[in-house]
């Protein structure tokens, strides 16, 4: 189901990085029926792959580095930072300082491209169709769509449909394009000075189900490191890299320039052959 189309974007999960770049190279490549498919050759990244760090700057996020880290993901990001350190990486700083607004602008964008996405989805042509006996046309796709949508999906399509409504679109949906183009500017300036690019995935390990849900934004700005990688159109990699005091997994993300997958799976070896987290079984909760 398309969601956000500008956003949206397949990538493989495994247990290796090794394995992660086999399955890249399999579902890589240009589509003849797929206009937004990259007219790019498909490197053979998983025999390429070397763990050597000399010479290679890992630059650390600026931004990401803050208090409002949980102590646990903060120490496993500092743990991955020496790691490299010790194997010859250069460690330099890197900064993106649009990140801060990265989770309004993904949520606009995002919403916005759900709320005309999802328009289909409205008990005839598709989706789920009511039992209930409407009274007219309209109280039909009310019933459909009311009952259809949880109440995250709804919460998005509203956000979506108002800031794409007549009189708010320049303000809402096409400055938050612009101020996309400048983020994604600052990327590229930031990976004048390093080849990778190291943040926390997350600022907290996993949180329970229900826990954030009636305090959406605190949910949201979860998302501040992924959704800046997305809405740059950067590849990026999330990194086993240690466990919670609980034993909830914590990763590091790494970002690379645009086709340049190569230098993610390079430190994600190093790093994963390093931390030999395989051999540590966490504690169960």
């Amino acid at each position: 189901i398309a969601f956000a189309s500008s956003l949206d974007q397949a990538g493989p999960m495994a247990r290796t990085t090794r394995e992660c770049a086999l399955m890249l190279e399999a579902i890589s490549g240009e589509d003849e029926w797929d206009s937004t498919s990259a007219q790019q050759p498909v490197p053979k990244w998983s025999e390429k792959i070397s763990t050597n760090m000399k010479g290679v700057r890992v630059g650390v996020l600026k931004e990401a580095i803050t208090d409002k880290l949980d102590k646990d993901t903060a120490n496993t990001v500092q743990k991955s930072i020496d790691t490299l350190k010790a194997q010859g990486a250069e460690i330099v700083e890197a900064s993106v300082p649009m990140l801060q607004y990265a989770v309004s602008i993904y949520y606009l964008i995002a919403t916005s491209e759900a709320s005309a996405n999802l328009a289909r989805y409205d008990g005839v042509r598709y989706g789920h169709r009511s039992e209930k006996a409407p009274g007219s046309l309209d109280e039909f796709y009310a019933n459909n769509r009311s009952e259809g949508f949880g109440a995250e999906v709804k919460r998005r399509i509203m956000l979506g449909t108002y800031a794409l409504s007549s009189g708010y679109y320049d303000a809402f949906y096409l400055k938050a394009g612009q101020v996309r183009r400048l983020m994604r500017d600052e990327y590229m300036k930031a990976f004048t000075k390093c080849d990778v690019i190291l943040s926390p995935v997350t600022t907290s390990p996993a949180f329970k189900i229900g826990e954030r849900v009636n305090d959406p934004l605190e949910m949201y700005l979860n998302d501040i490191f992924t959704t800046s990688t997305n809405l740059a159109g950067l590849p990026g990699m999330s990194v086993p890299a240690g466990f919670s005091a609980g034993g909830l997994p914590i990763g590091v993300q790494l970002t690379a320039k645009h086709f340049d997958e190569q230098s993610l799976f390079n430190v994600g070896e190093a790093l994963e052959k390093s931390l030999n987290l395989e051999k540590r079984v966490p504690h169960v909760i």
